[in-house]
């Protein structure tokens, strides 16, 4: 089986980065960040369709307030957690995520 080198959407990473912060307060955020992994190995292996993913991908944003709250309530986590966002990077998530974390950091 060739295994699919592709990287997940920012969709995809604010989803993931968002369950794996909240993991530890509610199990259910556990829960959901093992699926969402588990799903994303399953497309890396052609075992499922990448369109399926971003599909459950989506459904569970929408859940948790769409992409935008998503990546707010990540950066806002880890903030209040260490007092900084030390997450860097050029992909769409980063940018997006740094815009967030200025804004908190001004208040």
């Amino acid at each position: 089986m060739k295994k699919n080198t592709e990287k997940p959407s920012p969709e995809a990473k604010a989803l993931s980065l968002f369950l794996m912060a909240y993991k530890t307060k509610d199990p259910i955020h556990k829960e959901k960040s093992k699926r969402i992994n588990r799903r994303w190995v399953m497309v890396s292996l052609g075992k499922i369709s990448k369109k399926e993913h971003v599909a459950e991908v989506q459904e569970m944003l929408t859940s948790y307030g769409g992409y935008d709250e998503v990546v707010a309530k990540t950066v806002r986590f880890y903030i209040e957690k260490t007092g900084e966002w030390t997450l860097a990077g050029d992909d769409k998530y980063c940018k997006d995520a740094k815009i967030v974390a200025d804004k908190i950091l001004k208040k």
